[in-house]
């Protein structure tokens, strides 16, 4: 199973890449925005390598443009920074054209912004490494989120896919269990869920008293 940190908040990297948990950390332009970090190549070369550092083996990265050609130049500049990067592009047109290029030219690549379930099939097509699709905003869209990912993970299984899906958007624990009971094993998550990992009142009461016994 592999956990990825979906933030481009330094401080949050660096308080749960320290835990051992997370394999990797994914970020993209709204992201970048929220933490107040300029969407530029110089920028996801500083954090990338920061995310390195602290102990990430993977970083996500997406790459970004109103074509063809600016997404795959972004997108090799972005490859560049170092083997362990993913680079990201959403599943447009355009963004497919683009995938496969980057794809052909022997980079890794998740397609992002996955809504529907032929969406997962034409990343798989394309022998994307990753395709994410969005759980959440499923949901918000009036969607069963958690059938049409299953849905994908068999349709993957029934064409012997090696290609993974990242599911994202996750609003609550619950959608990991329930995912990963149905043969889902990768997921990034926010700070907020990653919290919500370790918030087990029965847990927490239970290590204070070990605690206290073994003050006496």
């Amino acid at each position: 199973m592999y956990l990825f940190l979906d933030t481009a908040e330094i401080e949050q990297w660096e308080y749960w890449l320290s835990k051992g948990l997370f394999y990797g950390v994914t970020t993209n332009p709204t992201l970048l925005e929220r933490a107040h970090i300029p969407c530029t190549l110089e920028q996801l070369q500083l954090i990338a390598q920061k995310a390195f550092q602290l102990g990430a083996q993977e970083v996500h990265l997406q790459t970004w443009g109103s074509d063809v050609c600016n997404l795959v130049q972004r997108g090799q500049a972005i490859a560049a920074i170092d083997p362990r990067v993913v680079v990201k592009v959403p599943i447009t047109l355009i963004g497919t054209e683009a995938a496969a290029q980057l794809l052909h030219q022997g980079f890794r690549v998740t397609l992002t912004a996955v809504y529907a379930v032929h969406q997962a099939l034409v990343a798989a097509a394309l022998k994307a490494d990753y395709a994410a699709p969005y759980l959440g905003r499923m949901a918000d869209l009036g969607q069963d989120g958690h059938q049409q990912i299953i849905m994908m993970q068999q349709g993957l299984n029934g064409v012997k896919s090696s290609m993974k899906l990242l599911v994202a958007s996750i609003r609550r624990v619950d959608d990991i269990v329930h995912l990963t009971s149905q043969g889902l094993d990768t997921f990034t998550v926010s700070p907020v869920i990653a919290e919500q990992l370790f918030t087990v009142e029965a847990t927490e009461a239970a290590a204070r008293a070990f605690e206290e016994a073994a003050q006496g």
